[in-house]
């Protein structure tokens, strides 16, 4: 099964209060595995980039004045999403932004039916914990040391690797290293291969060991220790 792990960007909180995309981030997985394939695109948004959004990405008027609209990337935007599940943390908010963008344009909506919002899943696998992104790598191990700013592409490949964990663990996963930080600088829409990280492994510690032979200690008349009849 195919799906798309997807993150945004962009100038405020509301596209009804006239603020746009910047930055699209979008990593495919097969299987819950991520194959190495991505888009990623930064977005001229036509109008002025508030301080507190600039705070938050750190991406200014100054560099995206010469990337593309919207208009100019929507068709292979959509087509490299398909018609597949849309992984997302917090999708109302990813959401409402990319169907704003296609409304103008006079396209097709998403359907909200297609996100896995991965924001709900944490809640309610781990009630009363933080769950932002960075708690939840801190909690999966996940390396997020290269996360001094939000950034779509970069938040979509944490994602990638917290959603697998958040699913029951991988056998696979993504690297974060200096290639995600190379491509993240791609000035136009492109699709760029990853290299799989090697497996990591969650041995149980000496403690849980003997607390788990303690609760084996209690069972009356275990089945694994009567003698297998003839």
């Amino acid at each position: 099964m195919r799906a798309v792990v997807l993150d945004t960007e962009s100038t405020g909180l509301d596209p009804k209060a006239g603020h746009r995309l910047v930055e699209i981030g979008c990593v495919e997985l097969h299987h819950g595995i991520p194959t190495g394939e991505i888009y990623h695109v930064y977005l001229n948004p036509e109008r002025s980039m508030p301080q507190e959004a600039f705070n938050i990405h750190g991406l200014s008027e100054e560099f995206l004045s010469n990337k593309p609209l919207f208009k100019d990337v929507a068709d292979d935007f959509l087509a490299f999403i398909g018609d597949d599940p849309l992984i997302i943390h917090n999708a109302r908010f990813d959401m409402k932004f990319l169907n704003a963008e296609l409304a103008a344009l006079g396209k097709a909506l998403i359907p909200f039916e297609r996100a896995v919002d991965t924001l709900l899943i944490a809640k309610q696998k781990f009630p009363g914990s933080p769950v932002n992104l960075d708690a939840l790598c801190k909690r999966f191990q996940v390396d997020n040391s290269g996360r001094l700013k939000h950034g779509a592409l970069l938040d979509a490949e944490l994602l990638a690797e917290v959603y697998v964990e958040l699913m029951g663990g991988r056998q696979t996963s993504i690297s974060l290293g200096a290639a995600s930080q190379t491509n993240a600088q791609a000035p136009q829409g492109v699709r760029a291969n990853r290299i799989p990280r090697a497996e990591r492994f969650f041995p149980a510690s000496s403690d849980d060991v003997a607390r788990h032979k303690t609760f084996l200690e209690k069972v009356k008349e275990p089945l694994w220790g009567q003698e297998k009849s003839t």
